[in-house]
């Protein structure tokens, strides 16, 4: 049978479904409509969100801190699970919990840094007034505070970054917007004579700490005391500096301290130690403190 005469003795279609080529319309449905949702599907939230919504952290910063540490876990269907990175999702009904709150005792980690640095050196600061520069969110000088201090003057070149319990403390002075490097005709240098502190800390960022040594040295009290964190990538050159601002080259750590130490009986200062922080950089970097006391004046001639 030829094929034509098979077409011709199809039953026609039923005239409900006919259709007629030049009005046919082919009606799209939308994209989201056409989705298919599984039932357990939940509405989801970043980690870091979520830890901060719960109240189980007191910025967003120090969350994405405990979730770097492995601080983290949420329950999920197949059970405990620490989460990855700050930015995955995770429901936002799920159950979180905090397996180490080391990493919020103070308001930033520079305050275990902070801790561990004057520990080693073996530190008194009960009772004393404290210059921190580099102020930053406040974690040395939440440190200080905790270890006695009865005052901190806080000096940083950025605004608005004190943490809102500093920033109500009557012990905590912040002045702001101030370059280190060159304090001349500023608020603080006009309410604070050189010579003022018997201990001084410093943390400082995208600047060399030899170019605010300077500021720091003419501020310390005779016989005070020091201790400044040193920051590798911030005193190599960028070819020194490897992928995501991490020294990987451990022999430049030894050129960063020649350096430093230079600086220092420049002036001159004696250096009592240098070691390395107890704690990493955020980012990974190994990090250095060096700890300078000025020398005692001369007792004067009978």
């Amino acid at each position: 049978m030829a094929p034509e005469d098979a077409a011709a003795r199809r039953p026609p279609p039923p005239e409900g479904d006919q259709v007629d080529p030049a009005t046919a319309r082919i009606d799209l449905i939308p994209l989201e409509a056409a989705v298919v949702r599984r039932p357990d599907s939940l509405p989801a939230m970043r980690i870091d969100q979520l830890i901060l919504h719960k109240g189980l952290a007191p910025t967003r910063s120090a969350a994405q801190r405990l979730i770097e540490r492995k601080a983290v876990r949420w329950l999920g269907p197949k059970g405990w699970t620490v989460p990855s990175k700050a930015g995955e999702d995770v429901p936002d009904e799920a159950q979180v919990e905090i397996t180490d709150a080391s990493e919020l005792r103070f308001v930033s980690r520079g305050g275990l840094k902070l801790e561990g640095a004057i520990a080693k050196c073996g530190f008194d600061v009960r009772g004393r007034t404290c210059l921190d520069v580099g102020q930053s969110t406040g974690g040395f000088t939440d440190l200080l505070l905790d270890k006695g201090a009865v005052k901190v003057v806080g000096l940083d070149v950025g605004r608005d970054q004190l943490a809102a319990k500093l920033r109500g403390d009557e012990r905590v002075v912040c002045y702001e917007g101030i370059n280190a490097r060159d304090v001349a005709g500023s608020a603080f240098a006009a309410e604070w004579p050189e010579a003022s502190f018997g201990f001084i800390t410093a943390d400082v960022s995208f600047i060399s700490l030899t170019h605010v040594l300077p500021t720091l040295f003419s501020y310390l009290a005779p016989g005070g005391d020091l201790l400044a964190l040193v920051k590798p990538q911030f005193e190599l050159q960028p070819a020194q500096i490897g992928k995501g601002g991490i020294v990987r080259n451990k022999a430049y750590f030894q050129d960063v301290e020649t350096r430093v130490r230079q600086c220092c009986r420049d002036w001159p200062m004696k250096v009592h130690a240098y070691f390395q922080s107890p704690i990493e950089g955020g980012n990974g970097n190994t990090e250095f403190f060096i700890w300078v006391r000025h020398p005692e004046p001369a007792t004067p001639a009978a």
